[in-house]
Parts: C-alpha cells; sequence; structure tokens
C-alpha cells in the first residue's frame, strides 16, 4: 500500500525554525519568490502561484501534503501537479484559506533554507525550513545566524494552520516563543 501511495509523490523531509528576522545576508528587496497560496479548508490540498519580484509567474501547481506512517513532525508524502493557467484560474476561483509569503534562497554552513517572509495580516512573522535528503542528515542542519527556535513539531506552523488561523494569536504565539 504504501509502495502505490507513492508512485506519483515523495516523502519530504525538513525542519522548520521560527526566526526573529531575515539573516543579515538577506537583502529584503532582492532575490525572492512571491508564494501566493490557496488551502482547500477539510482537505490536505494546496493551491500554489509563484511569482518573480517582476511579477513574472513561475509556476502553477496543486499540492497535496499528507501525513507520513508513521507520522513524524520531519516527514511528509506530497504529490505536486503543475497547472496550465487555465486550470490554476479555475481552482483559484474555489473558496479556501490564502496566505502570502516572500520566499528567499539562504546557504548556510552547508544547507539551503527557505526563509518565508509573511505579508499581510501575517506581517512580521518569518520562517526558515530546510530540506534534508534523509533522515541522518535530519540532525546535521546548522544553527542559523539569527535568534530563532525549532517549530518542526508545532502544528500552528504549518501552512494551512498559518492560513486559516487567526493571526493576533499567531503572531503572539511566535513572539512569546522568541521572547
Amino acid at each position: 500500500m504504501f509502495e502505490k501511495r507513492l508512485k506519483y509523490a515523495r516523502v519530504e523531509i525538513e525542519r522548520r525554525f521560527l526566526l526573529a528576522a531575515l539573516p543579515s545576508d538577506i537583502d529584503p528587496r532582492l532575490g525572492y519568490r512571491t508564494l501566493e497560496d490557496l488551502y482547500f479548508p477539510g482537505t490536505s490540498l494546496r493551491l500554489r502561484r509563484a511569482t518573480s519580484p517582476t511579477g513574472e509567474v513561475i509556476e502553477l501547481k496543486l499540492n497535496q501534503k499528507l501525513a507520513n506512517e508513521p507520522p513524524l513532525p520531519t516527514h511528509r508524502i506530497i504529490t505536486s501537479v503543475y497547472l496550465s493557467p487555465a486550470d490554476y484560474d479555475f481552482l483559484d476561483r474555489l473558496s479556501g484559506a490564502r496566505l502570502a509569503k516572500r520566499r528567499y534562497a539562504f546557504s548556510w554552513q552547508g544547507t539551503c533554507f527557505g526563509i518565508d517572509v509573511f505579508q499581510a495580516s501575517l506581517r512580521g512573522l518569518v520562517l526558515a525550513e530546510a530540506e534534508a535528503l534523509s533522515e541522518e542528515s535530519l540532525d546535521s542542519v546548522p544553527a542559523l545566524p539569527v535568534r530563532h527556535v525549532e517549530v518542526t513539531a508545532d502544528p500552528l506552523f504549518c501552512g494551512g494552520a498559518l492560513a486559516a488561523g487567526e493571526p493576533a494569536r499567531i503572531l503572539e504565539r511566535a513572539h512569546a516563543l522568541l521572547a
């Protein structure tokens, strides 16, 4: 059964961190992608549009993220379907919880991090994620050069929960964790 589930999917292994700020090596005006996500309530589905700083569409896709067996906060099964503009526009009309952020690529001590700076009602929230190639390499993810706390196991800091959650509560929890 498990192998059948992975026919078009892969296991995503990652750790997530709440950051007090962007690392000083990152210029917030340059080198980012804007990610606009739509989470469909009651499902494991996310619609995503990625654009360049100039507004050029880089990628349109539908993702499904499922818990791995046994469930671990570091492991999820992800399936991606890349969409045409017409398919994306059709799905984008559906209702759901929206989330917007800028993602910066950041390399630190041989590890690539995606650092997300959230927009709109979650302005001020900064999260980083590091994807590992294996379970063994997960423990070797280096500490970031800014004040941070790991939130991999905190469901409040997953995409769907961030999109559907109460922004004031999320920001208050983030502030408390970083205090």
